[in-house]
């Protein structure tokens, strides 16, 4: 088959565009910049943006299936910024697919489209969409996902979307990076009791789940319009894993500590100072981050164990030792 990834050079998409390649298919990446070492495995790069209705539409020419990872991450930015990508991106992407005679359409949401600010401590699918949002990222990714799931079996189109919950491993852009940097500047601090459990996804894991869920949305099958929550299947201590992960960097394990109740005063008190100055980038703490540090969010995978049987092939503890041999690699020699 000809498969499209949108965000074809994002973390998450270009794993599925390696599963994909070593499956045999043609691939078509759609990014916002260019990727030479793409182009030369032979994937046929469009640059553009989801905003571009035309040219998203023209990317879904001769394409069978569409993997729809890109989007406008992260916890703070404007309201439009995050609806014109997101929302309105998505809604291009199904317009593409519906216009192109694309037949399965697969969509990267997450799980933050329930989060209430509030514990969730094996939570499945029947959970509602989040009624008081704290960031605009999972607000306009619930609205995406609502659209791309109301899109199935219109034109022959069939949809699903799936949930990753903190994806990780080596070459990541994001978590491990961030995580890293602020703990050598001394700004880490636990937020707290240190006793809260999350879900996590080695991004190998991510990536097969994707490939699965597409090679059973088909007609009769229970994958179409429905959304999956997908991890490792084991919560892990959210501070003791993040103390883990900086002892790969060789940093020493959090000791400062802030209470939940403060880091939300601080991140209201952030948020209000970034808007009212127009301060550059994000404020170091808000308040949807205090609650994310703080709370317990872990998920039942059952369903997507169930309907396209989904299995982590990638233990935590593999996948740690892989981050580990990547950092190692990537850290400077040391002088003698």
């Amino acid at each position: 088959m000809k498969a499209l990834v949108t965000g074809a050079g994002g973390f998450l998409g270009s794993q599925i565009v390696e599963d994909l390649l070593a499956r045999g298919h043609a691939v078509r990446g759609l990014c916002r910049k260019d990727y030479p070492a793409l182009a030369a495995r032979g994937v046929e790069m469009i640059r553009t943006d989801l905003r571009d209705r035309r040219a998203v539409i023209e990317a879904c020419r001769g394409i069978d299936i569409v993997f729809h990872t890109a989007a406008a991450a992260g916890i703070w930015g404007s309201w439009k910024h995050y609806y014109a990508v997101n929302v309105r991106g998505s809604a291009h992407v199904v317009e593409g697919c519906r216009a192109q005679g694309v037949r399965r359409l697969v969509f990267t949401s997450s799980p933050s489209v329930t989060f209430e600010a509030a514990d969730q401590a094996g939570v499945d699918e029947s959970a509602p969409y989040c009624r008081r949002w704290l960031c605009h990222y999972a607000h306009s990714k619930a609205l995406a996902e609502q659209h791309v799931l109301a899109a199935n079996g219109t034109d022959g189109l069939l949809t699903c979307a799936l949930r990753p919950h903190l994806i990780w491993g080596p070459r990541d852009p994001h978590l491990v990076p961030r995580l890293i940097a602020r703990a050598r500047a001394g700004k880490l601090y636990r937020i707290g009791d240190g006793t809260n459990r999350i879900d996590t996804i080695y991004v190998d894991n991510a990536a097969l789940a994707h490939l699965q869920a597409a090679e059973a949305l088909a007609p009769g099958s229970p994958v179409p319009g429905r959304a999956y929550f997908i991890s490792q299947g084991e919560p892990v201590n959210c501070w003791e894993w993040i103390d883990q992960i900086l002892a790969l960097a060789g940093l020493p394990a959090i000791h400062k500590s802030i209470t939940p109740r403060a880091a939300w005063r601080l991140g209201a008190l952030l948020e209000s100072l970034w808007r009212l100055l127009f301060l550059p980038g994000e404020p170091p703490m808000t308040r949807f981050l205090a609650v994310e540090l703080s709370t317990t969010h872990f998920f039942d995978i059952s369903r997507a164990r169930k309907d396209f049987g989904y299995e982590p092939r990638v233990s935590t503890a593999e996948g740690m030792r892989r981050l580990a041999a990547a950092l190692a690699a990537s850290s400077p020699p040391k002088s003698g």
